[in-house]
Formats: C-alpha cells, structure tokens, sequence
C-alpha cells in the first residue's frame, strides 16, 4: 500500500437545510477542492456517501455530483452503508489510492432528510437495521439503543446521569462550531427532564436528524509531491484504515454491551498503525445516542468495560481533558446526516490537526482516531490520522 493523505476537508452546516442533497454535496465539494488548491479536473474518481437518496427520488448520486462539478467523464459510485456509509466510502477512496489505481480522489457524504416528517424518516432509518426483526415489528433506533443502554446499566452499573453527562459535555463542545446543528449548551437536569424517548433514553439522549454534506480529497505522496500551488502542507496522513462487519440483528448477540464490528476494526487499524490507544491525542466517535459513546470508548480498548461512563462523568473525555472525546460536539450535538457523518469526522480531525478548531481546540494533537457505525453495529469503519508536519 503507498501512503495515502487527506489533502482538504470541508463541510457545510448540518441542521435544516433549503437545499438539496445535490446542492449541498456541491457546496462541501467546491470547498474541498478550493481548499486543497487543485483544480476540477485533478479529482481522478469519487466515492459518494449516501444512505437515503429515497427520500429525494434521487438515487445514482455519483454522476449528479460530478457532472454539477463540470467533470461529468468522471467514474464515481455511491456507497451505501448505513450510518457508516461515509467512513465506507473513505476506505475504499484509501483501498484505491494505496493500490495505485488513482492518485487524487473525492470523498464527498451527504444527507437530506428535513422535508420527512418524523415518523417517514423514522421509518426510512429502520430501513438500516434487519427490518423484517426489527423495524417492522416496531424496535426503531431508539428502542435499539435503548436496549443496549439497559443491559449497559444493569451489567455495569452506568446510570442516567452518567449517560447525561455525555451530552452535556458534547453540547457544550458543538457551542464552539460554526457548522453544528446545536449550539445551545445543556445541564444534566435538562436532560433527565427531557421526555423519555425509548427508556432509559431521552430525547436529550438522541443525537438529531440532520441535513448537510462534508467532502475531502484524498491523495498519493507522488500527488501531494508533485504540488507546486496550493496549502499541501495541510496534509495529513491516513496511518490506518480498519472496517468490519457485524450481526444485523441485535437479537441474535450473545451480549448487547459491545458491538463487535468496532472492536474488530479498531483492532485492525492499531494492528496497521503500530500504535495502541495512548498513542491518540482525541477521538470522534459515533455517539448517534449516548450510551453509544460509552460503549465505543470500551470497544476500542480506551477504557476497561463498565469504566467509561465514570471517565465521562469525571469530565476526561473533555477537550482538555485525558481522552478528548468528539470535540467537534459529535453526531449528538454537531448533527447526523448520515451518507455525510462519517466524512464530516475528517474534516474535524483536518480541522483539529492544523489548529483551526478555534474554542474546541485539543491542545497539541498530533494523532486521532475516527469511529463510524452502520446502525447498531452492523457495520464499522476505524480510522487513524496523524499530522503531517
């Protein structure tokens, strides 16, 4: 495998967007090649992100996307994974650069939901579970998840407030992004008075349906070398890339505390990286509700299992904290649109790694990790980022 960079990353602001799915793919795209000072016609292939496209009667977004960028003779495919559909798409980006079939690709994911009412987009987002078990016989998400944080509690002992704390502190992370859904800053009473949504979760436990799009531009070394304009020394590199499967059926687990697709991937990408989880200055993880941040601090070996929720309440998972965890406010506060949300993670490791992250800052980060999931586990995809300079 040749090394491979992320060159540029760009979002626009996720929450209720007017535009639509290809109008917002455009807007993060444009940004992304501006910011990486190459010009239309260097982006050699793409991968698009998207798990909904029904909900625009839009499918085979690839070409709609390319052709709106002037480069219609362009190969590009969507990729659909579910909630993880955009690390998916930035692992196959790295499959295809690291082997030398491209040199500069576009990674762009992107969501429209806001026209969907509630119980529509509810239903389409069930679509990503095993639907016959589940979604159709009424278990959405939530009652996913809520299951998940039940077993939690009553295995280890995690509590509400524990679980409230999480949102606390990415609320109060999302403050400091322009581009977050939520910039409203939350106590824990707030969200244990919020109205309970699948107990023991509460509304404040959710992450939001969200709009928006987030797009990157990956390379090769010879690509990044052979630069004579442009912020190249924003590169970073892509030490590792892990992703691995799951059962789809949370009935069909022996324990419900841990998804095993993140435990198998992050595996891989420290395997890959040579490095173990000290070695990382701040993760994003996939936090779509609370307990989902929990249990992917103890899927990927950061805590002892049952031991994340007390680190959390403790305030080490804060930006200036021991562990920083989703400084950028996460799928809870920052927002989920889901094709986008995994795309969305890089551009805040981008952001983070070339200090532009301004009030959310880590302080000298060098190294991250990023944590993508496709509905409960279906499907995950781990990433390693280091600075380039």
């Amino acid at each position: 495998m040749r090394q491979v960079y992320v060159l540029s990353a760009a979002m626009t602001k996720y929450g209720k967007s007017p535009l639509s799915a290809r109008e917002l793919a455009l807007e993060a795209s444009k940004n992304a090649i501006d910011e990486a000072g190459i010009k239309v016609n260097d982006i050699q292939a793409g991968f698009i992100a998207n798990a909904f496209s029904l909900s625009e009667k839009q499918g085979h977004l690839g070409p709609i996307l390319m052709s709106g960028l002037g480069i219609p003779d362009i190969p590009a495919s969507t990729i659909e994974s579910a909630c993880s559909s955009g690390a998916s798409a930035i692992r196959e980006a790295w499959v295809n650069i690291g082997a030398g079939i491209y040199d500069c690709m576009l990674v762009t994911g992107v969501e429209k939901v806001s026209q969907l009412d509630t119980i529509t987009a509810t239903t389409y987002f069930s679509f990503g579970s095993d639907y016959i078990f589940e979604g159709a016989c009424g278990a959405s998400f939530p009652g996913l998840y809520g299951a998940i944080a039940r077993a939690h509690m009553t295995k280890y002992g995690t509590t509400e407030e524990q679980l409230a704390s999480v949102a606390v502190k990415n609320h109060e992370n999302a403050f400091y992004n322009p581009n977050a859904h939520f910039h409203k800053k939350i106590t824990v009473d707030d969200v244990m008075n919020s109205v309970v949504v699948a107990s023991p979760l509460k509304l404040y436990d959710a992450c939001p349906f969200s709009d928006g799009a987030a797009s990157a531009v990956l390379c090769s070394e010879d690509f990044l070398r052979k630069m004579t304009n442009g912020p190249s020394s924003k590169a970073i590199k892509i030490l590792a890339s892990g992703r691995a499967g799951g059962t789809g059926a949370l009935h069909q687990r022996p324990d419900l505390t841990t998804l095993n697709a993140a435990v198998l991937a992050g595996k891989e990408a420290f395997k890959q990286a040579s490095l173990s989880t000290k070695d990382i200055d701040f993760l994003e993880v996939h936090d779509c509700f609370t307990i989902a941040e929990l249990v992917a601090l103890e899927d990927l070996g950061f805590y002892p299992r049952g031991e994340a929720a007390k680190a959390e309440q403790e305030g080490q998972t804060k930006p200036s904290g021991e562990t920083p965890v989703n400084p950028s406010g996460g799928l809870k506060a920052k927002g989920h649109p889901v094709g986008a949300t995994g795309v969305g993670q890089i551009v805040e490791v981008f952001e983070q790694l070339n200090e532009m992250a301004g009030g959310r800052q880590v302080k000298d980060a060098r190294r991250a990790l990023t944590h993508n999931v496709g509905a409960t586990g279906g499907s995950c995809a781990v990433h390693i980022f280091e600075k380039n300079n």
